[in-house]
């Protein structure tokens, strides 16, 4: 019941109100501006946005119900309410002005800066949460100072490949809702071999929980989101997203799988780095479009079939790790 029962509700209460958000949004006019260039997106010019809200707010609401109320569940609660408030930012700009430029990316790289930077001084503050597990084993390392710039980078890169890999009907939440239901597994292993106090073994399990009301959330918003969606998650939904995925990682200690588990969203950002370099030393592009899934429009996969083959590739990947693990 404490796997199911947060699970259930979350996607219940999603369920509900994501009908009633759209209802509002539609009546607010936050619509999605569509970039002009994406010909494949034109039909959905105007779609409401914003809809990250709809697995936000049930994420926050019985995350709270089922951890502890410890100061662990209260400051991952306030960096995924921080990001989700940049995003909010961003999209509310981008309505307002009627254009699909909200902050300008140095404004959300400087709020998404100052974010990473109080969680990793936070973890270096809190030793137990320094310790990082080798990918496959179960030895871990203590970083030390040298975690700060690292948990830094990586939530900067996790967040923003999540809102690069939002792209697409389903995407973005597909292949974050299959990540974190490896996640949990993955987690859950190192809670039972760790050798580590009660008190960090019971801040693994607030962080389980809280996987589990996201996974729930998501599960709700998917039934709006996938193709064609009623609703998209907006930079509101995907920073959120992208924060709470590395702000579980980086509290249980796994966050070198993020990169492993989490190779679609790596490749979304690779794809645009290679692409914008590529283009600047040549004036060629390697790709027809970047991000990554706007190539594989542009070579005639249709959305839904590139949606199942990230699902599916991040299943793979997660399913792998785990039978390294020896889970399997």
């Amino acid at each position: 019941m404490s796997v199911f029962l947060p699970i259930i509700l979350s996607f219940a209460f999603a369920c509900i109100f994501a009908p009633l958000y759209i209802r509002l949004a539609r009546r607010l006019n936050f619509g999605q501006n569509i970039l002009s260039y994406v010909k494949e997106h034109e039909g959905k010019q105007g779609t409401p946005t914003m809809g990250g809200v709809i697995f936000i707010l049930p994420t926050l609401i019985f995350s709270l119900i089922f951890t502890r109320l410890s100061s662990v569940t209260i400051f991952i609660m306030a960096v995924f309410l921080s990001y989700a408030l940049v995003g909010f930012l961003d999209d509310f700009i981008k309505i307002k002005y009627k254009r699909n430029l909200g902050l300008r990316a140095y404004q959300k790289i400087i709020f998404q800066l100052a974010i990473a930077i109080s969680v990793a001084v936070y973890v270096y503050n809190n030793s137990a949460f320094s310790t990082v597990y080798i990918p496959f084993t179960s030895t871990s390392v203590n970083m030390g100072i040298f975690i700060i710039p690292f948990i830094v980078l990586v939530f900067l890169a996790t967040s923003n490949s999540v809102n690069l890999t939002d792209g697409l009907d389903g995407l973005a939440g597909g292949t974050s809702l299959c990540f974190l239901i490896i996640f949990v597994l993955v987690n859950t292993f190192y809670i039972r071999t760790s050798a580590v106090g009660d008190s960090y073994i019971s801040a693994l399990g607030s962080i389980n929980s809280i996987a589990f009301c996201a996974i729930g959330s998501l599960l709700g918003f998917l039934m709006f989101n996938h193709y064609p969606a009623k609703i998209f998650m907006g930079d509101t939904g995907s920073l959120s997203l992208g924060a709470l995925v590395a702000m579980l990682c980086t509290l249980s200690g796994t966050i070198l799988y993020l990169p492993i588990i989490g190779i679609m969203f790596v490749i979304s950002s690779l794809s645009v780095i290679i692409q914008v370099l590529h283009f600047k030393r040549t004036h060629r592009r390697v790709f027809l479009m970047a991000p990554f899934h706007h190539h594989l429009q542009h070579k005639g996969i249709h959305e839904t079939k590139i949606t199942f083959i990230y699902i599916v590739i991040t299943l793979l990947m997660g399913l792998t790790s785990l039978a390294l693990l020896g889970v399997l």
